[in-house]
């Protein structure tokens, strides 16, 4: 089953609306990429399994 990263559900005070769907690896590779390009994070192994507690699974029919 796809993995689902939405930003709308992070802890932010951006604003950001991305949604990033995959495979469990891709989006928390992804999610990461994005986070710390647009939000300032440090990549970190710790930071990684942080995003990895958000991901929901996609929704049949998306």
């Amino acid at each position: 089953m796809r993995k689902v990263a939405d930003c709308r559900e992070m802890p932010s005070e951006s604003g950001c609306t991305l949604t990033i769907a995959g495979s469990e690896d891709e989006v928390v590779a992804a999610a990461t990429q994005h986070a710390v390009a647009v939000h300032g994070h440090t990549d970190s192994p710790e930071f990684r399994e942080e995003i990895r507690k958000y991901l929901k699974d996609e929704e049949p029919g998306r």
